[in-house]
Order: structure tokens, then C-alpha cells, then sequence
């Protein structure tokens, strides 16, 4: 099979780039300031952009190749039953078991955000949720599976990936409690390829927990 040079740049941006972002991101000291924020919020944007702009124009990919193929009225509450079951099952589950551990709770991640106005912090967590679902769940996986042939290593390598992308800001134990709600999201992907009821869920699961909670 002809490797897409365009391929392998976009899976590079996919994969690595937004750790690159989250690190980048971080200040040396203290908590995340609106103006920094707004500024690596923006390279996400120009990041997500990009690999969609190769994926529509480089790899001439239709929507249904990147995760759009069983979109309808069935995804809003399909996304609404996965939030509640996470929001009110696992994450209190973690956050039990993280704040009797050594590798750090969400408290981290929490404090880093107290500066951002909540407006902010919820815009903020529309694009970035729905953003990492698309880069990590739709595109990474497809592109991945096309490359390889083995659509179950692709699914473990984008999995992986997410759960790295939230060390920076969250820590050890908070990126390792990412990696069972990421499996789960990444087997319904697997089977029914319908990536806004994961992006909905996702951001329904960060408002609560970051805005609401």
C-alpha cells in the first residue's frame, strides 16, 4: 500500500501534538492565567484546523471516514447516559481511590484552573474535549488502522496517547483514571463510528466535573 505523505503528518499532529500543546501550556509556577490560557487554547484550535484541512484536502477523506458515519438524533442521548454514568459511577469511584494514593488526585488539575472565569473555563472545555476526541478517537484511529492493517493496535496506540496527553495538567493518577473511560469510549467508537455522541459525552463529563462540581 502507498503511504500518504499526508498521513503521517496529520497521525504526527494527531497523536503528539496536543501533549506538545499541554506541556507547553503549563506555567513554571502557580495557576493557569487567562492570557496564557487563550493562547495555547488557540494553537488547539490552529492544531485540530490543521488536521482536518489534511485529512478534507490532503487525504481527500469524506466525513464518514473520520467519524461521522452513524451520526443522527440517536447520538445526543446515547452521549447523555454515558456522562451520567461516569459523572455519577466511575469518576467519584477514582476520585475515592486517587485521594488515597500517592500518585496525585484531580485536586491538581483543579487548582491549576481556579483562575479561569467559569465562561472561559466552559468554552475552554467544549473545544478541548470535543477536539480530543476527534484527534484521539475518530482520525488517529482510522488513519491508524488504514497504515497498519490492525485496527485493535491502532485503537490501544490512540488510547495510550490520550491517557499521556493528560499527565501535564492532571498528574499520574488522574491521566492514569482516563485510560478505563477512554477504552470504554474507544470500543463505542469501534462499534458504532458515531464520534459527536463521544465528543458530547466527553464535554458533558468536563463541565460537570470542572464548571458544575
Amino acid at each position: 500500500m502507498r503511504v500518504n505523505a499526508w498521513t503521517i503528518i496529520g497521525l504526527g499532529l494527531a497523536l503528539v501534538g496536543p501533549g506538545v500543546v499541554a506541556w507547553a501550556a503549563q506555567p513554571a509556577r502557580g495557576p493557569i492565567t487567562p492570557s496564557a490560557s487563550a493562547f495555547w487554547l488557540g494553537v488547539f484550535c490552529l492544531l485540530v484546523g490543521g488536521v482536518a484541512a489534511i485529512a478534507r484536502f490532503g487525504e481527500r477523506l469524506s466525513p464518514r471516514q473520520t467519524g461521522f458515519a452513524r451520526t443522527s438524533w440517536r447520538s445526543v442521548p446515547l452521549a447523555i447516559i454515558m456522562a451520567l454514568g461516569f459523572v455519577f459511577g466511575y469518576f467519584p469511584l477514582a476520585g475515592l481511590l486517587l485521594g488515597h494514593s500517592a500518585t496525585g488526585s484531580f485536586d491538581t488539575g483543579r487548582r491549576a484552573l481556579a483562575m479561569l472565569p467559569t465562561w472561559y473555563l466552559s468554552i475552554t472545555v467544549v473545544i478541548v474535549a470535543s477536539g480530543e476526541e476527534w484527534l484521539y478517537r475518530a482520525y488517529a484511529i482510522e488513519r491508524l488502522a488504514e497504515l497498519t492493517g490492525n485496527t485493535c493496535g491502532a485503537a490501544v496506540v490512540a488510547l495510550l496517547m490520550f491517557g499521556i496527553v493528560h499527565l501535564p495538567l492532571w498528574g499520574l493518577g488522574a491521566a492514569l483514571s482516563t485510560l478505563m473511560p477512554g477504552a470504554i469510549f474507544t470500543a463505542l467508537y469501534l462499534w458504532r463510528r458515531d464520534i459527536v455522541a463521544l465528543a458530547m459525552a466527553h464535554v458533558l463529563i468536563d463541565l460537570h466535573g470542572l464548571v458544575v462540581a
